[in-house]
């Protein structure tokens, strides 16, 4: 429940890893842990996800989350909608100058997409409307999706192309590591 750049590397040979899992949902058999038969009840991350209980950083928060509401992975879409927007601008979409500022904005805000670079193929563009649109419902429902999105993107050859070269050349905000020691 904390996907931003910041726990997002990318190992020398080029591959992408997400680290610091210390806010991640804890899956089980409590009411409130999306039944999976896994027992967690007893989990101390538990209480992080709970409703009225804020955690996570805030311009990367969606509204639910950051409206103290029980989250499921459709906010971890979002929060993947937040960075690969600000991989692509060099900033977040939900920015502020106080915390308080930028969950209002989670809440309450539109990103600014004439940020996006002249040539953002428009199918990467649904993309991130589908991983930002406030309510959940109307969301990605599995990250999966985002994938067979993007490569569509890709292989669409009547819209500009998404190519690794297109993407290396937005601006980059992760870490690049060759530590990936835990």
């Amino acid at each position: 429940r904390d996907l931003k750049p910041g726990n997002v590397m990318v190992s020398p040979d080029g591959r992408v890893k997400v680290l610091d899992f210390g806010l991640a949902k804890a899956l089980g058999a409590h009411p409130l842990s999306g039944g999976s038969g896994i027992d967690a009840s007893h989990s101390p991350t538990l209480a992080m996800t709970q409703a009225g209980v804020l955690l996570g950083t805030a311009g990367y928060m969606s509204p639910e989350q950051a409206r103290g509401k029980i989250v499921d992975k459709r906010s971890d879409i979002f929060s993947f909608g937040c960075v690969v927007f600000e991989m692509l601008t060099g900033n977040g979409p939900f920015g502020g100058e106080t915390v308080t500022d930028a969950l209002g904005a989670v809440l309450h805000r539109e990103p600014d997409w004439s940020e996006l670079p002249a040539g953002t193929p428009p199918a990467l563009k649904r993309l991130l409307t589908r991983c930002l649109v406030k309510d959940k419902n109307n969301r990605l429902r599995d990250i999966g999706d985002a994938r067979i999105e993007l490569e569509s993107a890709i292989a669409d050859p009547a819209g500009p192309a998404l190519t690794a070269g297109a993407l290396a050349a937005a601006p980059r905000y992760f870490h690049q590591t060759t530590d990936f020691t835990c």
